[in-house]
């Protein structure tokens, strides 16, 4: 063996040792990262505590759970709560639609919304008015659902800012908030002026990682702007597009409890109920836990099946996902 190998078979063998693996940082580095594993562990009790351990509390879900005797002495049922889902129960199924309405309803329009903003947004040439429209679009997102309510009710009420305009100039009345067709698209412009600012952040970062020379070689070959946002820009934008409709999708089953609550009374169950609202009808205010526990838990496992399924699709696509296959 020359001394050249000799090195290289010395290091080989150091790497077989136990404890030498490549995955184990090195001593300096830990010693380096632990105030930053300090700072880890209150999000990590916090996600035990409400995210890993409440999974327990679904064991409900196949009893005839009763509060005051809780779960262990509660009458264990089988699959009997999932009946609901499997028999088609009328109040279920309606739910069921709502829910899936919206959600078509949000992904083709609440979805983009974002996009085009942020490709707005970034073709302002000045950089401060940039901001101020940014944070002017911000403020919406920090306002608690109950604040939204009310100011849409009171712009688009039956006494409302636009009712009492039309009143003062002879043009009758527009029944808006509690006209049950209109509930949906009421519900998905609260949804997109609420959140449509704030969603752009992310969608700006990926666009101030483009190389501005391809904007440059794409204008000197006398591409106008649409082409460049075709050919430079939403390719640049494509995988996290793909990711943020992936993850999407996961909560694709969830269109906003408290947004909809809030308008409930006045729009009826059968035009408003979906899957978060019946299993809080159900569960707290009918008390029939283990119905609202089954639902729950079918929905969390067919927005898992929709999350891998999307990713699946992705890579078959050539993007990266959520995860790598």
């Amino acid at each position: 063996m020359t001394t050249l190998e000799q090195p290289a078979a010395a290091s080989a063998h150091e790497d077989r040792r136990p404890g030498k693996g490549r995955f184990r940082f090195p001593r300096p580095r830990r010693r380096r990262d632990t105030a930053l594993f300090w700072f880890l562990i209150p999000g990590v009790v916090v996600l035990l505590l409400f995210h890993y351990i409440p999974l327990l509390g679904n064991v409900i879900a196949f009893q005839d759970y009763r509060p005051y005797i809780g779960i262990m002495h509660s009458r264990w049922t089988g699959f009997d709560n999932f009946s609901v889902i499997f028999n088609g129960d009328q109040q279920f199924v309606h739910a069921l639609i709502n829910t899936l309405e919206l959600t078509l309803i949000q992904v083709v329009f609440v979805f983009p919304a974002p996009i085009l903003l942020a490709l707005a947004l970034n073709s302002l040439v000045s950089e401060r008015v940039k901001k101020w429209v940014q944070n002017v679009l911000y403020l919406p997102h920090f306002l608690s659902w109950v604040v939204v309510v009310s100011l849409f009710q009171q712009m688009l009420g039956n006494d409302g800012m636009l009712n009492l305009f039309f009143q003062a100039h002879d043009m009758g009345t527009w029944n808006i908030i509690g006209n049950p067709e209109l509930f949906k698209s009421l519900l998905t412009s609260q949804v997109i002026w609420k959140d449509t600012g704030w969603g752009t952040i992310l969608f700006l970062a990926a666009l101030s990682r483009v190389d501005q020379n391809l904007y440059e070689a794409s204008a000197m070959d006398g591409a106008s702007r649409l082409r460049q946002t075709w050919h430079v820009t939403l390719p640049a934008l494509r995988g996290l597009v793909i990711l943020l409709l992936i993850l999407r999708l996961g909560d694709a089953l969830s269109v906003g409890f408290e947004q909809i609550l809030l308008q409930q009374q006045g729009i009826g169950l059968d035009n408003s109920e979906v899957m978060d609202t019946y299993v809080y009808n159900h569960g707290l205010i009918g008390g029939d836990w283990g119905v609202s526990a089954a639902v729950g838990l079918v929905k969390g496992v067919v927005g898992v099946v929709l999350v891998l399924g999307a990713n699946k699709i992705a890579h078959f696509f050539g993007e990266e996902g959520v995860y790598r296959s």
